[in-house]
């Protein structure tokens, strides 16, 4: 179930706010300039090729191109199976922005984005169906958890794709991580 937990900085032990509510979270998300909507999703076969899942989801990654002006879209999955998944999980844990915005659309899985505004950090938790696009130049970070099981269509402006400007800020590391939020919804 997408999830949407609000932490104070201050006090990132324990989130002050948390629902489920699409559009609650929906709202939220928006006062932030983050778009957040629940699409429907095709059935696909569990080894869907990248391009088959390009292909299944055109209209709506066409859409997307003509509002935002993305110049590529791709498809990036990862499987509890994978043996470099920690190695994955490590590069999105610390706290970066990006000079356009993160897109992503969850065809399978979940996975956790915590935006940090201020004093305030959002740990929203996506599942399938879930798109979601943070403004270029918000703090934040992905956390995939120690098994990851997700597939998401990206889209970019950069045709080079994700490009991270890390903060250098320790902030990730005092929120509780996946394990804790995924868990306590499942």
């Amino acid at each position: 179930m997408t999830t949407l937990s609000v932490f104070d900085q201050s006090q990132p032990a324990t989130a002050h706010t948390v629902t489920d509510n699409p559009s609650e979270i929906r709202d939220l998300l928006a006062q932030h300039g983050v778009r957040f909507e629940q699409w429907p999703t095709r059935d696909l076969p569990a080894d869907a090729s990248p391009e088959d899942i390009l292909a299944a989801y055109q209209d709506e990654i066409s859409t997307l191109k003509a509002e935002n002006g993305f110049q590529t879209a791709d498809v990036i999955s990862l499987n509890p199976d994978n043996p470099q998944k920690e190695a994955f999980r490590q590069k999105f844990l610390d706290e970066h922005t990006h000079s356009e915005d993160e897109v992503r659309f969850f065809v399978r899985g979940q996975g956790l984005f915590y935006l940090h505004f201020g004093n305030q950090v959002l740990a929203v938790l996506c599942q399938k169906n879930d798109l979601i696009s943070v403004p270029n130049g918000t703090r934040h970070w992905f956390d995939m958890g120690p098994e990851p099981a997700f597939t998401c269509v990206r889209l970019f402006t950069n045709p080079e794709g994700w490009v991270a400007d890390f903060t250098g800020e320790d902030i990730a590391g005092r929120l509780p991580r996946y394990e804790a939020l995924a868990g306590a919804v499942e």
